[in-house]
This record gives structure tokens, C-alpha cells and sequence, in this order.
């Protein structure tokens, strides 16, 4: 198969190649990022706190160098590139995304947001500019939450949520707990709570990423403005029934612990329709064990994830589902637990930076279209804490979390133009 930069090069317009800003250079990062974990599908495989991850990680560090940024790393793994502005006493502009991916994920979600974030910096030491006020670039740890069910971890270890207690008795599917997990990166939990900033000292928070949807492409648009993210509540359900013979246990005897789990999956695709328009509920993940072809299931773990734009019917699923999943349980004679892992409410974008946001669209010569984003990000935790706002990317197909996933170079260009203008008020801005 085509590399990732064979793939975004040749229907490339090389007229986007202006203030600064490379489109070979973007899809040569792209590219090498992609290497990283590439999967058997041609995806990304790159786990928060994996060694793949810290790879891509310490490459964009490189990057970050080489444009004349300072780096640095957190307690908690979130690095950082640092452009001083000429009054660097002031509250910095922060900008970034996330490197890590689903399993057999894609090769843009969350890369592509750091890099447009390196691009604006490259573009503003191509042309001389010089910011007023610091810029920051981050890559945030761990967002996707794919191994231990929690996401948004460096994101939330730098406005200080508590995390220590949460994450120190999570394990994934293969029982490795998630201390060890960032031993092996070289970091201790015991040290996350070191990574919480001074948020008065952040001006704004600003991310860029694909829209992971169909509204932008069935609009024709290349570049959309978020109006608000959506609430996110992720659950962990376990079911415990009694393991047994598949050949001498009687059906009538039976404990079925994945039967009775099944059960409940199916209900979790029906609730959210009749809570409200906008909610959305999936199982993703599931774990049987003991996981025998002839031993009937004793306990299935899986995991729940929730998610709707307004908090009250929100909170009105997840008591629903839960509600239900106990119910059946019980019929099934079946015990069920269950821990809510992750909550996050709606967040609203900062009306002021959005308005500014549309002026920098205008200013490239685009609609200042705004949508919603159903999918969580490092921005939903900043953006209760900071001002913040977001540029979606067109998505090819609305595919996302899959190798498939694609936003064309141009489509890119576009929005490094944007994010370039929008940066450079924000920075260039003392109020």
C-alpha cells in the first residue's frame, strides 16, 4: 500500500503553499507519525503511555527544536513547545491535540491538531513574526482511553483533576495495572499531580481536529468552527455469573454471565432514543472470561460510553441504562457492578473566541460554518477550566477510529491558514 505521503501529495494545490506554510513538510510529519505503530491494516497503533506513543511523542519534540521552540515534559507525560513572546510575563496561547490512537485506529485523529498547532509556529518564524504574548504547543497524553477506559489524562492532569485515586486502581483487559503502564515510559502516577498548571496563566485553549463526521463534506466545506462539545459519561459494567462445563451443565442450571451481558448490550442501543434526540450510547469494548470455547462465560466486563450535547437528558440515560442493566441482571440471576470512570458535561465554546474564529475564517476566504462536535477531546477538559474553541477538519466519508480515516491535504492547508490567523490575534492581543 501507498505510504501516507504518497497518498496526500499528488492532488496537492501547491498555490496553499504561502506565509510560511509547507504542505510537503506537514505530509512528510503526517507520514513518519504514521510509521509509528503502524498496524497490519495500514493503522495507527499507538496506546496512551506505550512506547509507541512516547516514539511519536519525542519526534515532534525534535520538530518542535528544530523550529526554535523550548521543550519540555510534564509529570504526567504532556510535552510541551514553548515560542516566548516579547511581554512573556502574560498568559499563554495553548494549542494542540493528542498523538495516541485507538487500536488499528487512523492516521489524523488528534496528530493532526499537534502538527497544525507546529505549522502556525513554523509559519510565524518563516515570515519573522514576532507574538506579543507566549504560544504554546502541547501534545496531551492518553486522550483516547483505549487501554484502561479512562480518557483525557494529561488534559485533566493539568487543570488538576483528581487522578491518583481514579487511575490507581484501573488495569486493562490484561490485568497490567496503569502504575506500570507509565513506569514503562519512565513516569510515576505518584508524581501526576505535579503536572497541574496555573490555569490563570493560560490566555485560551485552542484545538484543531478532524471532524470524525459527514456534516462538513455534506456541506462541502473543507474547515467548520465547533460550536460545543458534547457530555461524555464512559461506565464499566462487569457481570458475574457461574463458569462451567459447556457439555455437562444443564441449561436450566445455567449462569450465563455473557448471555446475560448480551442482553443488556442490546438494551443500551435502544435507550438512548427514548431519552433524547442527540444521545448516543455504545458498548465498544468486552472482555469474556474465562474465555473457553466449551466453558460457559462467568464474568464479562465492558465498557459503556454515553454521550449526549445537553447534561440533564445525559444524566437521565446513564441512571436509565443503569437502572435497566441491573434489572436484567437480576432476571438472568446474574450479579452486575458497575463504576462510572470517566464524567464530563457539555461544554460551550467561548462565545468571544468563536466570533474571532469567524473573522479568521472570512479572512481565507471561508464560511464561518459552525457545528457541533459529538465526540469528547482534551478540549471539553481545558474549555471547563479556560476560554477555548475549535476548527474541525472535512473527514472523508466521516470516517474516523478506522484505517480508512482521511482529511486531504488541501483540506488541511485550508485550516493551517485559519488556525494561522486566529493564532496570530490571539497572540498578537494583550487585553
Amino acid at each position: 500500500m501507498p505510504s501516507l505521503i504518497e497518498r496526500l501529495l499528488p492532488d496537492y494545490d501547491e498555490a496553499l503553499d504561502l506565509d510560511g506554510f509547507s504542505g510537503r513538510r506537514l505530509a512528510s510529519r503526517l507520514s513518519a507519525i504514521a510509521e509509528i505503530g503502524l498496524t497490519a491494516e495500514d493503522g495507527s497503533g499507538r496506546p496512551g503511555y506505550s512506547p509507541a506513543e512516547k516514539k511519536a511523542k519525542d519526534l515532534v519534540c525534535d520538530w518542535m527544536r528544530d523550529a526554535g521552540l523550548a521543550v519540555r515534559r510534564d509529570a504526567a507525560g504532556n510535552c510541551f513547545g514553548r515560542r516566548a513572546g516579547r511581554s512573556d510575563h502574560l498568559p499563554v496561547v495553548l494549542c494542540g491535540s493528542h498523538i495516541d490512537t485507538v487500536p488499528n485506529g487512523g492516521h489524523f485523529d488528534g496528530v493532526l491538531g499537534v502538527l497544525l498547532a507546529l505549522e502556525t509556529a513554523e509559519m510565524w518564524k518563516a515570515t519573522g513574526f514576532e507574538p506579543e504574548r507566549p504560544y504554546e504547543i502541547v501534545i496531551f497524553s492518553e486522550e483516547e482511553g483505549s487501554s484502561f477506559n479512562v480518557g483525557c489524562v494529561g488534559s485533566s492532569a493539568i487543570v488538576g483533576a483528581p487522578l491518583i485515586e481514579q487511575l490507581g486502581g484501573v488495569s486493562d483487559h490484561n490485568g497490567r495495572s496503569f502504575s506500570s503502564a507509565v513506569e514503562q515510559v519512565g513516569l510515576s502516577l505518584a508524581d501526576f499531580p505535579a503536572a497541574r498548571r496555573d490555569l490563570s496563566q493560560i490566555a485560551a485553549f485552542v484545538e484543531v481536529h478532524i471532524e470524525q463526521g459527514l456534516v462538513l463534506e455534506g456541506h462541502g466545506l473543507p474547515v467548520g468552527i465547533v460550536s460545543g462539545i458534547c457530555g461524555l459519561v464512559s461506565l464499566e459494567m462487569t457481570v458475574t455469573g457461574q463458569a462451567g462445563h459447556a457439555g455437562t451443565t444443564p441449561m436450566a442450571y445455567r449462569r450465563d454471565a455473557l448471555v446475560a451481558a448480551s442482553r443488556i448490550v442490546a438494551a443500551v442501543s435502544e435507550l438512548p432514543g427514548q431519552v433524547s434526540d442527540t444521545a448516543v450510547a455504545t458498548v465498544g469494548q468486552l472482555n469474556v472470561s474465562p474465555n473457553g470455547s466449551n466453558v460457559v462465560p462467568g464474568r464479562v466486563r465492558f465498557s459503556v460510553d454515553i454521550r449526549d450535547v445537553a447534561a440533564e437528558p445525559l444524566e437521565r440515560l446513564v441512571a436509565r441504562i443503569v437502572e435497566t442493566a441491573t434489572r436484567l441482571a437480576s432476571t438472568a440471576g446474574v450479579t452486575l457492578s458497575w463504576t462510572r470512570t470517566f464524567s464530563q458535561p457539555p461544554i460551550a465554546v467561548d462565545e468571544k473566541l468563536k466570533a474571532q474564529q469567524a473573522e479568521a475564517m472570512r479572512a481565507v476566504n471561508l464560511a464561518a460554518f459552525e457545528l457541533p462536535s459529538g465526540a469528547g477531546h482534551d478540549a471539553m477538559v481545558m474549555g471547563e477550566h479556560v476560554p477555548m474553541a475549535m476548527f474541525f477538519v472535512r473527514s472523508k466519508d466521516g470516517i474516523s477510529h478506522n484505517p480508512r480515516e482521511f482529511s486531504s491535504l488541501n483540506d488541511c492547508a485550508t485550516a493551517a491558514h485559519a488556525l494561522s490567523r486566529f493564532l496570530t490575534r490571539l497572540v498578537t492581543n494583550t487585553d
